[in-house]
């Protein structure tokens, strides 16, 4: 089994902490208790879902796993197509330097793996007709 980190974007840590941030202490400050505390579980649900988004690839199946909001396998075999992206619809991916994942005949998921380069070249190895487009890199 190969388990793939979620790459972490130092830029969603921040857009996300310093609003929740802010609004924890004013509402503490003020002595509001039931802001405090909503505010304070959602920052737990955060923190949880940073904790908890993976990838791992096992046999033919690549499973993604997203705090308990996403659980899902996908056949390596109905794959594709795997493409780079800077897409921010919601996804189980905690970077904006994303995958979306074609599968199927119209399916797809977006996914941020720390190691794209050891995520491409394993999915390649179980199915090698997977086609993977990078963008041009430019200096």
């Amino acid at each position: 089994m190969l388990k793939f980190k979620s790459k972490i974007d130092i830029l969603l840590v921040l857009i996300l902490s310093i609003p929740l941030g802010s609004a924890l202490i004013r509402s503490l400050y003020d002595n509001k208790w039931f802001a405090s505390g909503i505010i304070f579980l959602v920052i737990c649900f955060i923190i949880h879902m940073f904790l908890t988004t993976y990838y791992w690839i096992e046999g033919q199946k690549l499973t993604i796993k997203s705090g308990f909001l996403v659980n899902s396998s996908i056949d390596i075999l109905s794959i594709k197509k795997i493409s780079e992206t800077n897409s921010i619809m919601s996804a189980p991916a905690l970077s904006l330097d994303r995958l979306e994942i074609l599968y199927n005949k119209s399916d797809n998921i977006v996914i941020s793996p720390k190691h794209k380069s050891v995520f491409f070249e394993a999915i390649k190895k179980i199915n090698p007709e997977v086609e993977i487009v990078l963008k041009n890199k430019q200096n």
